[in-house]
């Protein structure tokens, strides 16, 4: 029994040793792990801090840069600033330059130019011919859009004239796929110019012409007549120097003005009043046709000559060429030197053209038929024809080969829906919309 016992005990002796030898092994074994986690704990901190003390030597390092960026920034903000007044200073001596002080301008004249630089010359070149003995009158700008070193070399090379830049860096955004950008450009540069001559220089009126076009001898004196009909005519929105039929075989009295219901455009002159209410809703893109729609013009009519006072030789540009060669190179310009100061130009206000018109339309033969055009060439006086509809109009212009187009509802050239060119001799045609007659007061038999 005794014996026994004691196998008992050395069993639970030698099992509590097993029991003990085992749980020290375990212990071992954690305190292994804890001490290889806290190892790697402590390297993990040593490497954070590490990133960390790295990191805050980058910031300190960038914010130097900045501390250095923001000073930089501030010495070229102040010499942008006194540059700028530099320029505006350049600027006002330049006008200063150009514009008499004792002799008030009639207008402001401004050539839009990009980077066309031999057809600036050719039109600065024309300008010159005819504006040096009224300079003072008509003080010359040439507006650049854009920084082609080449046309504003040589817009610089010219005393004559001031030079005016526009610089635009913000990106365009068209309105519609495929868009030219152009156009886009182009607006915004005619808008930053007129505010440019308007605003910061006070003219009262300008005219603006486009970097490919020669003018008429006469052309200073056609706008000095046309600056007194608007300053007296409300209804006049704008003179332009242009005919859009004004093609050789289309013309032929260069003392005739017109009024017109369709806007012109290529070299026009406008009043500060005008632009007062134009600049602010000016639009994105495609300012002339925006210009002929009717929310714009109000009724509104526009001066133009029979025979052009410009001439347009662009056939590369914005444009692409469109209608080039059979409505502008075609364009036969004024060769006649009209004393415009003698001529009396009251048939032209509001009041008296109507009836002055209604008179002119009155006297033609009218003719009807589908030979119409054939019975025309054939009559020896001035003749009708009228017109039903749009459709029947675009018909009846190609069988001449005048402007067929419309905008708004406005064929151009039109007054009342009428359309007037010479054909072949001096007889003139009138095309007559079919609400032409009533609106200008003619019962026709």
């Amino acid at each position: 029994m005794r014996k026994i016992g004691c196998d008992r005990r050395c069993l639970f002796l030698i099992a509590a040793a097993v029991a003990f030898f085992y749980i020290q092994m375990r212990l071992f074994a954690t305190q292994s792990e804890y001490a290889d986690r806290l190892a790697a704990a402590l390297e993990s901190e040593n490497r954070c801090t590490s990133q960390s003390r790295l990191l805050i030597d980058q910031i300190s390092i960038h914010q130097t840069k900045i501390v250095s960026l923001e000073e930089q920034n501030r010495r070229q903000t102040e010499e942008c600033r006194q540059l700028k007044a530099l320029l505006d200073d350049l600027e006002r001596k330049g006008v200063q330059k150009v514009v008499d002080k004792s002799q008030v301008p009639v207008a402001a004249v401004v050539i839009m130019a990009c980077n066309r630089a031999d057809y600036l010359e050719r039109t600065i070149e024309s300008i010159l011919k005819y504006q040096s003995s009224v300079a003072s009158k008509y003080p010359l700008f040439v507006s650049q859009d854009g920084s082609d070193p080449s046309v504003r070399s040589k817009a610089m090379s010219y005393d004559q004239l001031m030079y005016i830049q526009h610089l635009d860096s913000e990106p365009v955004q068209t309105e519609r796929p495929g868009e030219i950008i152009a156009y886009y450009k182009i607006a915004r540069h005619y808008k930053w110019a007129m505010d440019q001559l308007f605003y910061k220089h006070n003219f009262s009126r300008v005219i603006i012409l486009e970097d490919d076009m020669e003018i008429a001898p006469d052309f200073f004196d056609y706008f000095e007549a046309g600056a007194a009909l608007l300053d007296k005519d409300k209804s006049i929105m704008a003179v332009s120097s242009w005919n859009d039929n004004g093609q050789k075989q289309f013309v032929h009295d260069p003392y005739e003005l017109y009024r017109s219901d369709f806007f012109p455009g290529l070299g026009w002159m406008l009043t500060k009043s005008i632009w007062d209410e134009l600049s602010p809703k000016w639009p994105k893109a495609y300012w002339d046709d925006w210009l002929r729609l009717k929310e714009n013009h109000k009724g509104r009519q526009f001066i133009r000559p029979e025979v052009c006072r410009t001439y347009n030789f662009g056939e590369h540009g914005s444009s692409l060429g469109q209608f080039f060669q059979q409505y502008l190179q075609p364009i036969k310009l004024n060769n006649v030197k009209v004393d415009w100061k003698a001529k009396d130009l009251s048939y032209l206000t509001k009041d008296n053209y109507t009836k002055h018109f209604a008179d002119i339309v009155r006297k033609a033969k009218p003719v009807h038929g589908t030979d119409a055009v054939l019975k025309a060439y054939n009559i020896e006086g001035d003749v009708r024809i009228q017109y039903r509809d749009q459709p029947d109009f675009e018909w009846i212009a190609r069988q001449f080969g005048i402007f067929e187009e419309w905008k708004d509802g406005i064929p151009r050239t039109s007054f009342k829906g009428v359309v007037v060119f010479r054909y072949q001799t001096t007889r003139r045609i009138f095309l007559v919309g079919p609400d032409s007659l009533r609106q200008l007061g003619i019962e026709d038999a």
